[in-house]
């Protein structure tokens, strides 16, 4: 372990421990899809089985190509933590710091603010299943508090908690729960064909059937799905953690990819087959219920179990992503310096603590999370945007030449294609935030709200913090 000294005096440890596998990884990153019997019913209600199949596949696809980019840009900063935050900001730190801190606080919203919905979530579901009786809420002051925003809350304590001891105990987790609910989406999947119940004709085509052009329908869904899609990512966010970062790496990202384009096809034809896009329209979350007991008969309360538990693996996965990025933005002079600290568990405690906090502060005063999801993909996608130039910079620039991972020269084309696709993903949603129902201009003046207070906090660090130490 070594050590370097921060301006102003500051000492502190600058190496994560080296613990990782690409396997341990995988598992982490495969939190995403595993989480898709919590959100195939949203998408696939809005739009029809083919039609959500279909946008799925594209994002799938474009999620295995935009995993070899960050591949290669992994194994230009072995030894740097942040993942795609960073490599934005390594790109674009020559050209304009502050696209550089846009793209890393747009990465740290987009995996941060998630948290708190899916711990209201957790919180719902926990109390609608076994406390129905325990409904209404208790006046706190200035909130309205019920028994869901106090599991919620407990269940942020938890992941945070579960991610101050190190990293190994998160994969445990990560490894047992993925483990339990890809087997029981292999035994949904295969219940729903023996017993003869998955009829393809369930599923239709919504795509288009409003008016708007169906082009500007799948942009803005295609949108909204990339947080979840996209998010195998997160394996290269790991990077300084692994045994061997250079192989490891590519290894964790296509594999957590192709999973996650099996998983993310498979799940909507076989909940709509099965249960009928009628039901999951009507309740795009309680119908793992009706499927669970329409394949097994007694196991209705067991998909509340699996749900909560992909759930609370994504909160511990995101809540392990989002604090590395501040941590990273933190250690590279993006955001305030205190945040660039590791605990005595190699552990950015601090990053995350400011996660824990927000988060709480979301659950407790915020109403409209839904919108708070569409206002943190704004970041999210920004970020994915930013980056993907920045690897053409990358490139031109002939950084870690000796890099073990190479992509061919024309690979630059096909990575400038995708940073296209996802601008325009984001210009199209951002001008048509009410077209899908998941945010409006509110939501929009949140995100973009967020991301400059980031922007701030970047320039208080340069140009207070950072001139005060030189002095």
């Amino acid at each position: 372990m070594t050590s370097k000294t921060k301006p102003g005096g500051d000492t502190v440890e600058d190496r994560f421990d080296r613990t990782m596998t690409w396997r341990g990884a995988l598992s982490m990153a495969l939190a995403l899809p595993a989480s898709a019997l919590a959100v195939i019913g949203y998408w696939t209600g809005a739009l029809g089985g083919w039609a959500a199949v279909a946008l799925l596949a594209i994002s799938s696809t474009i999620t295995i190509l935009q995993n070899f980019s960050y591949a290669e840009m992994a194994s230009m900063f072995p030894d740097k933590a942040g993942g795609v935050a960073l490599y934005a900001f390594e790109a674009w730190k020559n050209v304009s710091r502050p696209i550089g801190a846009l793209a890393a606080a747009g990465y740290w919203v987009g995996w941060s603010f998630g948290l708190a919905a899916n711990a209201l979530v957790i919180g719902e579901l926990v109390q609608a299943q076994w406390f129905s009786s325990l409904g209404g809420t208790v006046a706190v002051g200035p909130l309205e508090l019920g028994l869901g925003h106090v599991i919620a809350v407990v269940a942020l304590v938890l992941v945070w908690a579960l991610n101050l001891f190190g990293i190994q105990p998160a994969v445990r987790v990560s490894y047992a729960v993925n483990a339990l609910v890809i087997f029981v989406m292999a035994a949904v999947a295969a219940a729903s064909i023996l017993t003869g119940k998955l009829d393809l004709g369930n599923l239709t085509w919504s795509l288009g059937s409003g008016a708007a052009s169906p082009v500007i329908v799948a942009c803005v869904w295609l949108f909204l799905m990339g947080w979840t899609v996209y998010g195998t990512e997160i394996a290269a966010t790991f990077t300084p953690e692994y045994r061997d970062p250079r192989s490891d790496v590519p290894k964790a990202l296509t594999a957590a990819a192709l999973c996650s384009l099996f998983i993310f096809v498979a799940m909507p034809v076989v909940a709509a087959g099965t249960v009928g896009e009628a039901e999951i329209a009507a309740n795009p979350l309680g119908f793992n219920v009706t499927l669970f007991e329409d394949l097994f008969g007694w196991a209705g309360s067991l998909a509340i179990v699996v749900l909560c538990l992909a759930m609370f693996n994504l909160m511990s996965v995101a809540t392990a992503d989002s604090g590395r990025a501040l941590f990273g933005m933190a250690d590279n002079g993006l955001t305030i310096r205190q945040l660039g600290v590791l605990n005595a568990a190699h552990m950015p405690a601090r990053a995350m603590t400011v996660g824990l906090v927000l988060n709480i502060v979301l659950v407790l005063f915020i109403g409209n999370l839904v919108g708070v999801i569409f206002a943190s993909n704004l970041g999210y996608i920004l970020a994915v945007v930013i980056a993907l130039s920045g690897y053409l910079l990358l490139r031109r620039s002939g950084i870690a030449p000796d890099r073990s991972y190479r992509l061919p020269g024309w690979w630059n084309v096909v990575t400038a294609v995708l940073a296209l696709l996802n601008l325009t993903f984001f210009a199209v949603a951002v001008t048509h935030p009410a077209l899908t129902g998941y945010g409006g201009w509110k939501e929009e003046l949140i995100g973009f709200g967020v991301l400059a207070l980031a922007v701030a906090m970047y320039g208080y660090r340069r140009h207070i913090q950072d001139r005060a130490a030189a002095d």
